[in-house]
């Protein structure tokens, strides 16, 4: 099934997105989509998306189940608060992919912006480039891999869960630290990245944990 987005608002769009899941399509391809915001939003089903080009902001908010494979980029927030499913951006992403997501994956092919996995609590996000600052902002669970370089404040005020890079770190928030991998998490990474058609290496990553299980603002020591 097609949708020709050119001369649709937001609201018809989702609107025939939901109409088409209830009516049993399983693959749907969105023409013309013009980065416009909020495709996606609240949709519920085993339904593949195909964006034939760029989505704007909120990209699959609050997705359970769909597939979403964006052709080109994706403004701020692409998958925020999404339950299940899948979204893979082919070009870039705006800033805080993945925003308080609590499952299913997140793939950018190319860079993200800041705050990617801000207050995340669980899933997998995958950043094939650069994840800009403040990655994993008050993070509570999931996984975050990064195969380009982290810039500043990487980890700041995270919680739970963990930030795998494989470039450089410009600078660590608050309650962060750098620690190496282990038997598990190079097992997992090389499932994962194999998986999403990654370089499968993994010599080269190292894991951002958070210091201090309960963290206090203002307090970074160890213990």
């Amino acid at each position: 099934m097609e949708i020709d987005c050119k001369e649709m608002t937001v609201r018809e769009i989702n609107r025939a997105l939901k109409e088409a899941v209830r009516n049993g399509e399983n693959k749907i391809i969105l023409k013309n989509p013009g980065a416009k915001h909020y495709i996606g939003a609240g949709l519920i089903g085993k339904v593949e998306i195909y964006a034939k080009g760029s989505l704007g902001f909120f990209a699959g908010t609050m997705f359970h189940g769909p597939k979403m494979i964006i052709e080109k980029n994706a403004g701020w927030f692409a998958g925020d608060n999404m339950t299940d499913g899948f979204i893979e951006i082919k070009g870039n992403a705006g800033d805080g992919v993945g925003q308080g997501m609590y499952g299913g994956t997140i793939i950018v092919r190319k860079n993200a912006g800041a705050r990617t996995g801000e207050i995340m609590k669980n899933g997998t996000i995958i950043i094939g480039g650069d994840s800009d600052f403040m990655t994993g902002l008050f993070m509570m669970g999931g996984r975050i891999v990064v195969l380009g370089n982290l810039k500043t404040m990487a980890g700041e005020s995270m919680v739970k869960g963990a930030i795998y890079v494989k470039g450089d770190v410009t600078s660590l928030g608050k309650n962060a630290k750098i620690v190496e991998i282990d038997e598990e998490d190079e097992e997992w990474l090389k499932e994962i990245l194999k998986k999403y058609n990654f370089p499968s290496t993994t010599g080269k990553f190292r894991k951002i944990v958070p210091i201090r299980k309960r963290f206090v603002y203002g307090v970074s020591e160890e213990g």
